[in-house]
């Protein structure tokens, strides 16, 4: 089951988001390079965070100007998609001046996406222009249209309001913009594993889920920080639950593929799309649960529905 966007996608302006389309890596840097040298000849922070090869020919094509920028490997930076709006691009932008313009590269798709990663990677593209919705910000996204499958070249094109085509550095409008349709398709429902540790919790049983859940990571192989991730991760999430969800819910636990995964479900709804992904200020109390799991987790998927939540993490064994 799915549900629809109610939160709007309103003008972007003065939001700049385009998606750089590239065959090979003469169009990578044709892109790419006049992007940074001119947000540097104006003055403007720049900031490029793209997979490490990629980030080796920028840095290097730059020379010199390669110490005026910001380079964040996305491998490391943006394993998680949900980590990628508060930990990277809002994370750069924030620390900016008021109202000064940035300039951010930012390429979180590449041959190699899991399955799993995938739909957490096409609802970022398209939440962040709900993120930077009237923000002086221009963020390009680069797309290996030769090597990534057809449908996600055509979800480039709804989740930017702009597109740029290789050997062609005009920006065109991208008549196929939805993504408030995007971020709807990939509610995906997030299909149970039968062979999982599975506990209820409630108000008198969190201490005993947290436990629980370190108990059966460390069985499942987690070790040293990433067991006290998963822990941490638990804690926030059956704690949600218990003070927004209705006050209960149901851990489940088991390993796939490398990882140990942790699923919370309850009956409550995450009715905000940018749950997770928007920084707190600091003189905020609470509203920081779902945004600390997705920093410090491999992998977030969220389905939400009618009938309640689900938050699904992945730690890397």
């Amino acid at each position: 089951m799915t549900t629809a966007v109610t939160e709007p996608f309103g003008p972007l302006d003065p939001f700049v988001h385009p998606a750089l389309f590239y065959r090979d890596e003469e169009d990578y840097l044709d892109g790419t390079l006049p992007f940074v040298r001119e947000g540097l000849e104006a003055g403007e922070p720049v900031a490029v965070a793209v997979p490490g090869k990629n980030l080796a020919l920028i840095r290097d094509a730059l020379g010199d100007d390669a110490a005026a920028v910001r380079l964040l490997d996305m491998r490391e930076a943006g394993r998680n998609p949900g980590r990628i709006i508060p930990g990277v691009l809002r994370a750069f932008a924030d620390a900016q001046p008021a109202g000064r313009r940035v300039r951010i590269i930012g390429e979180p798709i590449w041959a190699g996406r899991s399955d799993a990663e995938y739909p957490a990677c096409a609802q970022h593209e398209a939440l962040i222009n709900a993120a930077f919705q009237g923000r002086t910000a221009t963020i390009l996204c680069p797309y290996a249209v030769e090597q990534l499958p057809e449908h996600v070249v055509a979800d480039a094109y709804a989740t930017h309001p702009t597109v740029i085509h290789p050997g062609d550095r005009t920006e065109r409008r991208s008549d196929a913009y939805a993504p408030g349709d995007v971020v709807s398709r990939y509610n995906e429902p997030l299909t149970p594993v039968e062979e999982a540790l599975t506990f209820t919790f409630d108000s008198d049983s969190l201490s005993h889920a947290r436990h629980m859940a370190v108990g059966e990571g460390a069985r499942l192989g987690l070790v040293g920080v990433k067991l006290d991730d998963l822990a941490l991760a638990t804690a926030e999430l059956a704690t949600n639950s218990v003070v927004h969800g209705g006050g209960s819910g149901v851990l489940r636990l088991w390993a796939e593929d490398g990882y140990v995964v942790c699923e919370v479900r309850d009956e409550g709804h995450l009715a905000d799309i940018l749950a997770g992904r928007r920084p707190v200020p600091r003189d905020q109390r609470g509203g920081r649960g779902v945004l600390l799991v997705n920093l410090i987790a491999d992998l977030v998927r969220v389905h939400r529905s009618e009938t309640g939540t689900t938050v699904r993490c992945w730690f890397a064994r």
